[in-house]
């Protein structure tokens, strides 16, 4: 088992930076990838960004691209999330994920183990 807990998010302005945090406590964290999601009401989770076991390649969706950067200190067993620039449209709950695939994956369905989710809120 991995149990992951979220943590950072809040009510901001727009343009304005948050960094979430994506603790992670079980089986080895450096043995899996990790990813963030994010899912408003009625939509599907939606990819914002992966990063490999050793955090040596990064992926992000075209819509984050530029603005959030993904990362993680292995010997803490936590992974981040720096989001810079937000916007009105990043409003979301934001999950993180591991994955033990061989690939780092972009379709939620590839991971395993989530967290709880933490609320972003970007007011105009």
């Amino acid at each position: 088992q991995v149990q992951l807990v979220e943590s950072g998010g809040g009510l901001v302005q727009a343009g304005a930076s948050l960094r979430l945090s994506c603790a992670a406590s079980g089986r080895t964290f450096n043995n899996r990838h990790m990813g963030w999601f994010r899912q408003t009401p009625g939509k599907e989770r939606e990819f914002v960004a992966a990063i490999s076991r050793l955090g040596a390649n990064t992926y992000y969706s075209d819509s984050v691209k530029g603005r959030f950067t993904i990362s993680r200190d292995n010997a803490k067993n936590t992974g981040y999330l720096q989001m810079n620039s937000l916007k009105p449209e990043d409003t979301a709950v934001y999950y993180c994920a591991t994955s033990d695939r061989g690939y780092v994956a972009k379709i939620s369905t590839e991971y395993n183990y989530w967290g709880q989710g933490t609320q972003v809120t970007v007011s105009a």
